[in-house]
């Protein structure tokens, strides 16, 4: 069994887990359908921000709620986080089922809460959430050019 299988993490272990890691504790959440060059260099830079970095993976069921189509994500959701838990970068990845993270974050309390730059950082809920009990949230910066639904576009052109 490869190693990075040890990453996947069921939502029951997560409390444990997660306790277990070095801190700071940085979370990032997404589909994460193709992963691309714009993804990697997310994810490199989220865990430049802290000593661990948690991943919280849309089910296919929670990505389908966020209209992208009706045939994503083209990759199942063992497949996504497989790839994801490869990365380096990554320490732990773990699904949730709801339209956002919220209820994951309860159970991770990053003490960093991050997202791309194509996200107004200060209107989502989960910034509120993660700077109730004192952590932070930030936009990385976003690497233009790269989106799985263009590429999935000149796939299918």
């Amino acid at each position: 069994m490869p190693t990075f299988l040890d990453k996947l993490c069921p939502r029951h272990d997560l409390g444990a887990r997660v306790a277990a890691l070095a801190r700071p504790v940085v979370f990032t959440n997404g589909v994460f359908d193709i992963l691309h060059r714009g993804h990697v260099s997310y994810l490199a830079e989220a865990r430049a921000l802290g000593a661990s970095l948690v991943i919280g993976l849309n089910s296919d069921a929670s990505a389908r709620q966020l209209g992208k189509g009706p045939d994503r994500p083209l990759n199942s959701e063992v497949d996504r986080a497989c790839v994801l838990a490869a990365l380096e970068s990554v320490s732990l990845v773990t699904l949730f089922d709801e339209a956002t993270p919220l209820e994951l974050l309860k159970l991770v309390r990053p003490q960093l809460y991050v997202k791309g730059g194509d996200y107004d950082i200060e209107t989502l809920a989960e910034t509120t959430l993660v700077r109730s009990w004192g952590g932070d949230a930030r936009a990385l910066g976003f690497v233009t050019g790269y989106s799985t639904s263009a590429l999935v576009g000149r796939i299918r052109g």
